[in-house]
């Protein structure tokens, strides 16, 4: 009888113990959400009486202690060490087995956090709960646990070890099994996060490599669901770090998918697959041809003029891949890239800047490029990109300046906006100046000789002296250069003339008038005249027919000259430089040798130009007064170089220049001090007729046009320092004459 008092008292003692805890750990379930409160159960030890009531056989003890201590462990990193120093992942990883889905999904909601820390995911491989995760994904009837599962096994597989070890057992099969034939959306998404997740490891994307998760992946991005598109081609843009995963993409036909995936409605989809295919081309000519074959580029253009600006980037990234390719470029300029490109260099992102930058680096090493985008407004903003502290948009705006600047017209336009001067003032600063800085101002200067001369003072080789040239002297590199028709028609002045290159003929349209309208305008005087000339004779009628012939002619010259005062300015025709063009052509050109077409290019100029002239005769030599009356006759101050009749240094070396450029004899063209020029010319010298070997480098000579005309001087002798530097009179350069002990220092330095 009273064994039967004690089991009905250790009973009742029993129960009540189960509805204290119940009602204990209720409290401390809906306490624990709050940050204080939980501050309060660490401080007082609640964590420990918790763990081991994990362990109750009452479900409604079990469910509340797992809550709590899952709300406990959320953003607080002191529970989350303190579950492992208490031994409180095997008894959470045993609740996996309850039969209450509740409990089950708690305690994978309560594992989330705290696998995060490495003790807790030490404890986790040495309980096999990285098996009781995995048969979870695998048990069907488990769908709704599926997503906290893959939760947990997300943060698991970003560390290194822990992946290894999922490796070896083959849970990264089943894992990426289970992404293959799941059906639930959100377990989809949540498996591609977790990849993306753990692929940030070099070591995890070799590991994903090995088991084939590029068909995985691709598999996600045909699924019917934005979500987990998203999720994919982020997956995908990460594990393109790997280049063999680069090559598997295009190999499970990846890149087709993503390529329809840029015309989708989705905002956001449009850009993760613009983003992964920016990796996926990137160092990878072969998936960049793939984008063009699989007809990406109408869809990336498209692109450059969405609003999202991480669409527009990715675009960018992925049409500047593909441009190395000139098939695909041309595709790109087809489909109007350079206009679409113009918003993006105006954008305020400097992702977007840089991006934009680049594609236009990329495209505008074709003309038409070029000038599409000179005629759609790119130039400005490209110019402004310029100013930016930003050192990745400003050495990317540089590049494209570089390539910009290839032909004269863009190069131009490049310089009335300023870019010069702003890329000049970049390059004098040590914090701001790049690779791409001071290959662009030469670049510059090279497309456009008039303004490399007029700020320089030098022409090389290399460059052309053509139609349209002209020189205007020395110019600071902070003024304002005018083009030739804004010098045209400024009045006469004092100052130095502008020098025209011009042998182009500018052909005037013809403007006949019909047969009708030539008998109705002629006038009752000449009708009367034809009348009368039987009684006057033949001689007085010959005489009016022939005045009134000429009044017609001039009155046809003047119409086209008010039907033609809309059109463009041309510069004035110089009929003598194309005489002399022509002239040097069939006399100088066919000679074989070198060394006399330089001389005999020299006499030619200097015989044009007034003959050689003696050192001390040069004041006597009246080339101002010459150009003076010039510039009176011509009623400008621009004197195209044929009308030259006197000329001396700086007149002789630029026609040199410009002669020998036209046919073949390679020179360069220097400005010196008062009112000083030359040309130099690299020549090598014959062997003696004994001596038999290769031939010895060439030499640099100074041409003599003015004195001893023909004479090369080396151009390291004193020779020709003397004929750079010195000068034989005061009025003829305004200083006094050089000492020649200067001169020789000069030689010496």
């Amino acid at each position: 009888m009273s064994f039967r008092v004690d089991l009905r008292y250790e009973h009742r003692k029993l129960w009540k113990d189960v509805i204290v805890h119940e009602l204990a750990t209720l409290c401390l379930a809906s306490i624990s959400v709050d940050y204080t409160s939980k501050v309060e159960i660490f401080e007082h030890g609640g964590l420990e009486p918790l763990i081991r009531l994990l362990s109750s056989s009452d479900p409604d003890v079990l469910k509340n202690s797992v809550e709590s201590i899952s709300n406990l462990v959320k953003v607080d990193f002191q529970n989350r060490a303190a579950i492992c120093e208490l031994n409180g992942v095997p008894p959470i990883l045993e609740l996996l087995k309850s039969e209450y889905p509740v409990i089950q999904q708690l305690a994978l909601q309560t594992l989330t956090p705290i696998v995060i820390d490495p003790d807790c995911r030490i404890q986790l491989r040495q309980n096999k709960g990285l098996e009781s995760i995995l048969q979870v994904l695998e048990t069907p009837d488990f769908t709704d646990l599926h997503v906290e599962a893959l939760t947990v096994l997300a943060n698991c597989l970003e560390d290194v070890e822990t992946m290894q070890v999922i490796r070896e057992t083959g849970g990264l099969e089943k894992f990426l099994t289970f992404v293959t034939t799941s059906t639930l959306p959100e377990a989809q998404k949540r498996a591609a996060k977790a990849i993306t997740a753990s692929a940030r490891n070099c070591e995890n994307r070799k590991f994903f490599h090995e088991q084939g998760v590029e068909k995985a992946l691709v598999n996600l991005l045909g699924v019917n669901n934005d979500g987990i598109k998203i999720a994919a081609c982020q997956a995908v843009s990460v594990m393109c770090e790997l280049s063999s995963s680069k090559e598997a993409f295009k190999k499970e036909l990846g890149i087709p998918q993503l390529v329809r995936l840029l015309v989708s409605d989705n905002e956001d989809v449009k850009e993760a697959a613009a983003l992964a295919l920016a990796n996926l081309t990137t160092a990878n000519p072969t998936n960049a041809t793939a984008v063009f074959e699989a007809d990406g580029v109408e869809p990336l253009v498209k692109l450059l003029t969405e609003s999202g600006d991480g669409a527009v980037a990715n675009a960018a990234t992925v049409l500047t891949n593909m441009a190395l390719q000139e098939s695909s470029r041309s595709s790109i300029q087809y489909y109007g890239a350079m206009t679409a490109i113009v918003e993006p260099l105006k954008s305020t992102n400097t992702v977007v800047q840089s991006k934009a930058a680049q594609v236009v680096a990329a495209l505008a090493c074709d003309a038409d490029a070029r000038t599409q985008l000179r005629t759609s407004g790119g130039l400005e903003p490209l110019v402004k990109l310029l100013h930016s502290n930003h050192d990745e948009v400003r050495r990317n705006a540089c590049w494209a300046v570089l390539v910009c600047g290839k032909d004269e017209p863009t190069a131009i336009e490049l310089c009335k906006l300023g870019a010069l001067e702003i890329l000049q003032e970049i390059n004098l600063s040590t914090s701001r100046q790049n690779s791409f800085s001071e290959a662009a101002v030469n670049k510059l200067l090279d497309s456009n000789p008039t303004l490399k001369y007029a700020l320089t003072g030098y022409l090389s080789s290399n460059n052309i002296i053509t139609d349209g040239f002209y020189d205007l002297g020395q110019v600071k590199a902070n003024i304002k250069i005018l083009n030739l028709d804004e010098l045209s028609k400024q009045e006469l002045n004092q100052q130095r003339p502008i020098l025209l290159i011009n042998a182009k003929k500018v052909e005037f349209l013809q403007h006949t008038l019909p047969t009708d309208e030539k008998q109705l305008e002629i006038s009752p005087l000449r009708a009367a005249s034809s009348k009368s000339s039987a009684k006057t004779g033949k001689g007085r009628s010959r005489g009016r027919r022939e005045e009134e012939k000429m009044k017609e002619e001039e009155q046809a010259e003047m119409k086209p000259d008010v039907e033609d005062k809309d059109k463009p300015w041309e510069p004035p025709y110089d009929p003598m430089f194309d005489a002399y063009v022509s002239e040097v052509a069939k006399s100088i050109l066919p000679m074989h040798n070198s060394r006399e077409q330089v001389i005999s290019l020299a006499m030619f100029v200097a015989e044009k130009m007034g003959g050689s002239i003696d050192k001390d005769n040069l004041y006597d030599f009246p080339w101002e007064l010459h150009i003076g009356e010039l510039k009176f006759e011509l009623k400008s101050n621009v004197i195209p170089i044929g009308n030259i009749q006197k000329g001396i240094f700086y007149h002789r070396a630029l026609l040199f220049k410009a002669l020998g450029d036209r046919i073949g004899i390679s020179s360069s063209l220097v400005r010196g001090a008062y009112n000083r020029a030359w040309n130099h010319v690299l020549l090598i010298d014959d062997p003696p007729q004994d001596v038999h070997g290769p031939l010895t480098p060439p030499k640099e000579y100074v041409v003599d046009l003015m004195h001893k005309v023909g004479n090369l001087m080396k151009s390291d002798s004193a020779e020709a320092v003397h004929y750079q530097l010195f000068c034989g009179c005061k009025q003829f350069c305004g200083k006094n004459q050089v000492d020649q002990k200067q001169v020789s220092m000069s030689v010496s330095f």
